[in-house]
């Protein structure tokens, strides 16, 4: 919008007397508050990295310093023992004996303000070498040792002021690298019950060569990385297993996240679309202000590293021959549409304000009323990025790297995030609820492979009844940075933000906004377009998905047990793979490792020995599963806290890669195919949610494709004390199926505690 402005504020005539300058002051004073606006951020920004910066003290006790040296100076007493004496005589600047007081006040600031400093950093390697405690985490719940009691007591103390967002960052302890003999006795452990007798033996020899031959020079470089790099996996696995990637990033790496089960806050699009953005942009604001509070590990005060936060709006993926490329943007004061094969360049700020959500709703349903047609080449364009990333590479390249179809790809790379306005209905509706939210997971995760920008660091979509989606691009962040996101955008939207009587969002309507603008294309050929989009189509319909909500228990009555409820799930999934495929497989489970600083994710391999003699022992299932979910917490807690199996085996390959040298071991261990992929997705946020009075506005969560060609991806959420939703995924081209969609997997979970011996004696 202040391109617009500043096109009309200074116009003029050239007349026979000379130039005639002519003012839209109206413009001007748009121009005006939108500068405003921006040095209140940077005010703001500025301000925040200085109350970050001294965590966990706080600027206002540089003065409690001051004064408390001037008064043991008043006092006759030197706390400096001399110092301030030398800082004064070393002062540059020459003085009178009446200008000696002024000086020494001067020396004394010096001292002072060094002194705090000190304390600063005591302070923060302090409460670094308490984050780095992790063994709270490996004892029993209510057993807890006296050094965890100290331990907690010090971090209440050091963690008494109210944090910033990023406030912990610094104070984060490094990712450690585990000792390479004790990453290969873990492994060998985990591919233990997945091997016959002679394939353990070759894989211990293998593991062996490994170890005293290769290992440990790959080692020593890992190692040197460790000691100047922020986190020693983070930067290689964002580019090797994300952006590298040349395959499509639709369903492959792109995930989605789902509204609610039961209702719809609104039946009307354009309103829906105008509570959901004005929270997202809420959201950002905070984000921007460093007002949201760091994330910690649930029921504790211990703090996780927030460093995805900083990508989460105005990004892009953008496309390379060889690797793609992270674009971050500042600031972005619109958001790109699409509706009906029409992009749309919306602005959301006029004046230096964010529009209230009658106005967005307002200016959407302008967008829904337009009804010119696509341009030529435009309702599919989408569609190059949802197929390979060569093709798109070249097509930008060549076509989109200037002129007006460069402008207009600006306008959707630095947009805030993307907007779908889809013009189907979905949700759990009609004769066909079940079959109905299974098609609502597909359109959420693919669409119609064109109108959806699956680059954006997230998309959300608006269907035509009123019902929402996400869909989030994955190289950037986690999914528990995005479903934080959702959790505040959902709760905004419903509780805070809410509708009229009429269905309408509240607020009042400025009508002299102008119209959303057009982009405008110039595509020679749709060749690529349909080319790729062939690709993404052909990958989209091969893509089954599933929703199970599961309402016969909970993790209440789990948790009666005296049991992990995710170690409940993560067994029953094993027994239900077992009576889906007769056998077991290499099971990844997500874990995080922000307890790091720019950690991210961690592999549970959940397939152990102690569930796979629960899930064949037909007796004393009981014993056997309470063996099971000790070993699996076990597992879970060793990957969180830095000593998992899989990114130290990465690393350890992509530096074998970096030294042209080859291991046959390693190889072998990362081409092994995860069949089974699972992920919780955690409810962080329910503080937002009352269940109690409003029991139906039930989030679904979200889930991803199949990692493996002929494996399940397989994500659940956690509801309340009482339901637990699953979304399971697969491929119909997947030859060793034995059914004919991926409900087959969930089947089986609704019915393992017919291993009888154990579920009748809760």
């Amino acid at each position: 919008m202040a391109e617009a402005h500043q096109a009309v504020a200074f116009q003029f005539t050239i007349t026979p007397e000379g130039i005639d300058l002519q003012l839209s002051y109206q413009a001007l004073n748009q121009i005006y508050l939108s500068g405003v606006r921006s040095w209140k951020k940077r005010v703001s920004r500025l301000r925040n990295r200085v109350i970050k910066g001294v965590y966990p003290a706080s600027p206002s006790s540089w003065l409690f310093v001051v004064i408390a040296i001037l008064a043991t100076m008043y006092m006759r007493s030197d706390p400096s023992m001399g110092l301030i004496t030398k800082i004064q005589q070393h002062l540059p600047l020459r003085y009178t004996e009446t200008q000696e007081p002024l000086y020494t006040m001067l020396s004394v600031l010096v001292f002072s303000t060094l002194l705090w400093l000190s304390l600063i950093l005591a302070l923060r390697f302090c409460l670094k070498l308490l984050l780095s405690y992790h063994q709270w985490m490996f004892e029993q719940h209510g057993r807890v040792s006296n050094t965890t009691k100290v331990w907690v007591t010090l971090l209440r103390l050091l963690s008494s002021r109210k944090p910033l967002l990023y406030s912990y960052q610094t104070s984060l302890p490094i990712l450690p690298v585990p000792a390479i003999k004790e990453t290969l006795s873990r492994y060998l452990e985990s591919v233990r019950p997945l091997l016959t007798d002679p394939g353990y033996k070759r894989m211990t020899e293998l593991a062996n060569q490994f170890e005293s031959n290769l290992g440990n020079r790959l080692q020593r470089y890992l190692k040197l990385k460790a000691l100047w790099a922020t986190n020693y996996v983070s930067d290689w696995w964002e580019e090797y297993i994300y952006l590298r990637s040349r395959g499509p990033i639709m369903v492959n790496s792109n995930y989605y996240g789902m509204d609610f089960l039961y209702v719809t806050p609104t039946a009307l699009q354009a309103a829906r679309a105008g509570n959901t953005i004005t929270a997202l942009l809420l959201y950002r604001r905070k984000v921007n202000r460093e007002e949201l509070k760091p994330s910690r590990v649930p029921g504790t005060v211990i703090p996780l590293c927030a460093a995805q936060c900083e990508r989460m709006f105005n990004t892009t993926r953008t496309p390379g021959v060889e690797t793609d490329v992270l674009q971050h943007w500042q600031d972005s004061e619109f958001v790109a549409v699409y509706h009906k094969g029409r992009f749309f360049r919306l602005w959301v700020y006029t004046a230096g304000r964010l529009l209230s959500p009658r106005e967005i709703e307002h200016q959407i349903q302008r967008i829904l009323d337009d009804p010119s047609p696509p341009q030529p080449g435009e309702e599919k364009l989408g569609a190059l990025t949802a197929g390979d990333r060569v093709p798109w590479s070249q097509m930008r390249k060549q076509y989109f790297s200037s002129g007006i179809n460069k402008r207009s790809l600006d306008s959707i790379e630095r947009a805030a995030f993307f907007v779908t306005l889809d013009d189907e209905e979905q949700g759990m509706r009609g004769e066909d609820p079940a079959g109905n939210l299974d098609r609502y997971a597909k359109s959420i995760l693919h669409g119609k492979c064109y109108d959806r920008w699956f680059d954006k660091s997230f998309s959300i979509v608006i269907y035509k009844n009123g019902k929402s989606g996400l869909n989030a691009e994955h190289s950037w962040a986690d999914a528990p940075t995005v479903a934080h996101l959702w959790e505040f955008t959902l709760a905004t939207d419903a509780f805070q933000l809410g509708y009229s009587e009429d269905g309408h969002c509240k607020g009042e309507v400025d009508r002299s906004l102008p119209l959303p603008q057009r982009l405008v294309w110039d595509i020679p050929s749709e060749a690529q377009v349909c080319s790729s989009l062939a690709v993404a189509q052909a990958l989209a319909d091969d893509v089954d998905c599933h929703v199970f909500p599961f309402r016969d228990f909970g993790k209440g009555r789990i948790k009666k047990l005296k049991i992990s409820p995710d170690a409940f799930i993560q067994i029953s999934l094993q027994l239900a793979y077992y009576r889906d495929r007769g056998g077991f497989c290499l099971t990844y489970e997500a874990s995080m490792t922000r307890l790091f600083r720019e950690g991210r994710t961690e592999t549970v391999r959940s397939c152990s020995n102690e569930s796979c003699a629960f899930v064949k022992e037909a007796e004393q299932c009981r014993h056997l599963f309470r063996l099971a979910s000790e070993r699996h917490q076990n597992l879970y807690r060793m990957a969180m806290t830095g000593a998992g199996i899989d990114r130290h085996l990465f690393c350890l390959y992509v530096v074998s890669k970096y030294l042209g040298v080859d291991s046959p071991f390693l190889k072998e261990v990362l081409s092994e195919p995860w069949r089974l992929s699972t992920s919780q997705t955690p409810v962080q946020q329910m503080e937002l949610f009352d269940l109690k009075n409003y029991p139906d506005f039930i989030s679904l969560g979200g889930g991803f494709g199949p990692v493996a060609d002929d494996g399940y991806g397989v994500s659940y959420i956690i509801v309340g004390e009482d339901m637990i939703n699953f979304h399971v995924s697969s491929k119909y081209s997947s030859c060793d199926r034995t059914g004919g969609n991926c409900a087959v997997l969930c089947c089986p979970f609704s019915l393992p505690f017919s291993h009888s011996h154990y579920y009748c004696g809760i």
